[in-house]
């Protein structure tokens, strides 16, 4: 077996591969495209970090390509899909640079208050200005994380330890939850109004992206520092510039920027901004970490089949495989498209298997749901291995059932969802032997495949409506690939799902929902 390290690795994962003896390793650092995809095709094994682009094209010619393992967590440079159509396996290392994460956001924290930085620069120019650099103390501040996951749980005990007091916003979280942690659950809009420091502790979605904008920035308490040492694009950098301009921002340090590396951008001219170049998972425990993680995974892979921190693919045994990956496929689009229907912290899940497929063990099926249930919250923290203690961890309560007959189908997964808000059902089947349907979204009956970008969209159900609804997304030249359509009687409602060639941008979401006798309009990205 072959395996090609591509990007910088430490020693320490290179040493595991050099000392397996049925495993030659070639690192090959700094390959342009064209000179990957002329070597790819002779390696079983990839190791990457985030300069490596596995494209499509790259996958095209890697005819013995057996996994990708990334050294670190973020997996926005592999085309996962297109790695998932060909067998590939894809793998990360969600935990070796937790706590490395963690502490750089304190440090950034910490320089922010006490001016370390500008007092190094303003020191080493032969000045001494202590009256100008004046800081302030941590003790009985209050921080506000944006996000309660692994590392914002690190961040808030080591602010715990320095006396401050710690509010967490989390939608997916219960606020039970947070309380068990000693730590008090906010609103959003609390979380700005009374905080005198914000970190963000959130992967980038739809729904975090440009989340500390003008508007949210505006609603900050003044005086504020904000730190985000967690992905870019989620702070409107040109928004932070007009709030620490103003003087409403007290401060701000980032890690990461929406473009990397970020060039000669406004902030940098401004004195109460501090950076640095995506240092947070930058420390040699770090990478030695997932270095040996990755390296360890990948051996274990490809000489005995162990699948461990696979973004793609549950651990199934090679007898398994072609009978439960479809259904394991189903159940991960299904628990995605719970998270997305719901809006409030989950509370719990039921699943129900009905007939033929009960006579497996479902158990890789049920992680596949959690997988795809967390997915939309925590993007690459989340692989099938880590998703059943995840959910333990966020107080979600998992309740498996099986019934052996299933009238209409000859195998049925039924999910209910339990949130604050209440609950939603969905259920589907496999088609001949590979191919997922949903067949039920709450009381809308359909028949859908679960792939691409979806709107589900609720309206009256009178002459003309579904006509403005389509004549809306034509005008903004998005086209409809497919449409379901079903009545609720009883509400006297229609209930649509559509699938576009797009993701619908906010601006025509809006635009939908203003329609008159539109009730709703959201995304389903699958």
């Amino acid at each position: 077996m072959k395996v090609l390290v591509s990007d910088p690795l430490s020693e320490v994962g290179v040493k595991i591969f050099e000392e397996e003896p049925e495993i030659d390793v070639d690192v090959n650092i700094g390959l342009t495209p064209e000179e990957l995809k002329g070597i790819i095709g002779e390696y079983h094994g990839l190791v990457i970090r985030s300069a490596t682009k596995v494209t499509a094209d790259v996958l095209e010619v890697a005819s013995k390509l057996k996994v990708i393992g990334r050294a670190g967590i973020g997996l926005d440079n592999v085309d996962i899909p297109g790695a998932s159509k060909r067998g590939i396996v894809v793998m990360n290392t969600p935990e070796g640079n937790t706590i490395t994460t963690a502490e750089h956001t304190i440090a950034m924290i910490m320089a922010l208050s006490r001016n370390i930085p500008q007092a190094t620069s303003s020191l080493k120019e032969g000045k001494w200005e202590k009256k100008q650099l004046q800081g302030r103390e941590l003790f009985n501040k209050t921080l506000g994380l944006i996000g309660a996951g692994h590392i914002g749980r690190i961040v808030a005990e080591r602010a715990q330890g320095v006396k401050m007091k710690v509010v967490v916003f989390d939608p997916y979280l219960k606020p039970q939850t947070i309380e068990k942690m000693d730590l008090e659950p906010v609103s959003f809009d609390e979380l700005l109004a009374r905080s005198d420091y914000i970190t963000i502790h959130t992967p980038k979605t739809d729904e975090t992206a440009n989340m500390i904008n003008r508007e949210t920035i505006a609603k900050m308490k003044k005086g504020a520092m904000l730190v985000n040492c967690a992905r870019g694009g989620i702070v409107n950098e040109d928004d932070l510039y007009e709030g620490l301009k103003s003087g409403h921002l007290a401060g701000a340090a980032l890690d990461v920027f929406s473009t990397e590396p970020p060039g000669k951008i406004a902030l940098m001219g401004l004195p109460n901004f501090i950076c640095t170049p995506h240092l947070g998972a930058s420390t040699r425990e770090a990478q030695d970490n997932v270095a040996k993680d990755v390296a360890e995974q990948i051996v274990a892979y490809l000489l005995r089949g162990t699948v461990k921190n696979a973004i793609n693919v549950p651990s199934l045994s090679s007898e398994l495989v072609t009978i439960l990956r479809p259904y394991a496929i189903l159940a991960e689009k299904m628990g995605s498209i719970q998270t997305q229907l719901t809006e409030s912290g989950i509370e719990e899940v039921q699943i129900n298997y009905a007939g033929k497929i009960t006579e497996y063990d479902t158990a890789a099926l049920t992680t596949a749901m959690l997988k795809g249930l967390l997915t939309p919250i925590l993007k690459d923290d989340v692989n099938f291995v880590n998703a059943p203690f995840i959910a333990s961890e966020r107080g979600i309560k998992v309740v498996e059932s099986k019934t052996q007959t299933s009238e209409d189908f000859a195998s049925l997964i039924m999910l209910k969802v339990k949130s604050l808000e209440g609950e939603n059902i969905v259920s589907g089947t496999i088609f001949g032997k590979t191919l997922p349907r949903i067949l039920r979204i709450n009381d809308f009956y359909l028949e859908a495949i679960p792939e691409g970008h979806n709107l589900l969209i609720h309206n009256e159900d009178i002459p003309g409506v579904i006509g403005r609804i389509g004549a809306a997304l034509g005008e903004r030249n998005v086209n409809i690939s497919r449409m379901q359509v079903g009545q609720e009687k009883v509400k006297k409602q229609n209930v649509i799902l559509l699938t576009t060639d797009m993701t619908v941008k906010d601006a025509v979401l809006e635009e939908l929902r203003s329609l008159g006798h539109v009730y709703s309009a959201r995304r389903i990205e699958l």
